[in-house]
């Protein structure tokens, strides 16, 4: 089954050109069965980038996937159109207001890991988000600064800031392979890393129940699961596109920024090489196993999600 997005939003077309299978409104009637609801918070500052990302990884299940695309309610975006925003986002204020549950829930990134926490102007906001997914969420994923934000919502797990930047193609080992989240899995796998900031592993394993599913001996915890609050956080950027941190070495190069050349992605390290991509096939695995836990799990009825 594809996955159900307006024909309109720009991902449709992109995804539909990559053999995607996506679907609009009308098809998606046609269909009688449930589709499981997926919410993206996305804090991201490119927005259509971010949500054609993750919309190619959830799409490519068997499952229809209807995504809904949410912003924070009073932070407004610098670096979206406006008729983007209105056309396609909700703000939180107006989700939460409604009732409506969600049998998946993406909390991105964000370009801010250098404040501290309670200092980002919508972390209040951020917090009743968070609390909002135990009650009305079956599994929620936090990615990189999204993830950190909610360890250490839930468990005063803190972010470190690094003296350089971790930057490039790490490996990684497959550290629980029995895992439901990690079937096909080879026994490590390579991952895009994009970070001023790192949890530390002796942290996660004083709190009872977080369990590290994948780590690197040079950049530390990568993904970890959060059974008590049906949440998995990830550090690390499985959705990039093959060119995304080639992106951002050009512009800080263009900027003036200090940054290394993106470790293990160029051929030869060459950044006037074509870089490759070699974490596509595990990220379509971790999303695909993601999604397919949370139809074992959710209940058909979705008005059940996060009853006693």
């Amino acid at each position: 089954m594809p996955i159900k997005i307006p024909t309109s939003l720009p991902a449709f077309d992109v995804l539909t050109r990559e053999g995607v299978m996506v679907m609009g409104e009308e098809a998606a009637a046609r269909q009688d069965i449930r589709p499981l609801r997926i919410g993206l918070l996305n804090l991201m500052p490119k927005k259509i980038q971010t949500e054609t990302q993750f919309a190619r990884l959830i799409g490519a299940t068997p499952l229809q996937i209807e995504l809904s695309l949410i912003r924070m309610t009073e932070h407004q975006t610098k670096n979206t159109a406006a008729e983007h925003m209105e056309a396609f986002y909700r703000p939180f204020a107006e989700v939460a207001a409604s009732g409506e549950k969600f049998d998946g829930f993406i909390i991105t990134g964000a370009p801010i890991e250098h404040l501290p926490f309670t200092e980002v102007t919508y972390w209040d906001e951020l917090v009743r988000v968070m609390d909002w997914t135990q009650t009305h969420v079956q599994s929620t994923f936090g990615v990189c600064w999204g993830g950190m934000a909610m360890i250490y919502h839930f468990h005063g797990v803190q972010k470190h800031m690094l003296d350089h930047k971790a930057f490039g193609c790490f490996r990684h080992r497959n550290l629980v392979p029995a895992s439901p989240y990690l079937r096909g899995f080879s026994d490590d796998c390579v991952i895009p890393v994009s970070r001023w900031t790192e949890m530390r592993q002796p942290e996660i394993d004083a709190v009872p129940g977080l369990v590290t599913l994948l780590g690197s001996d040079e950049v530390g915890p990568c993904l970890i699961e959060d059974a008590a609050h049906r949440a998995l956080y990830i550090f690390n950027h499985f959705e990039y596109d093959s060119d995304t941190l080639k992106q951002e070495y050009d512009r800080d190069v263009a900027n003036g920024t200090p940054i290394n050349v993106p470790i293990n992605y160029y051929p030869g390290n060459d950044p006037a090489q074509a870089p490759q991509n070699r974490w596509r096939s595990h990220a379509h695995l971790l999303y695909g196993n993601w999604i397919n836990q949370i139809y074992q799990t959710t209940p058909y009825d979705i008005d059940r999600i996060g009853a006693a």
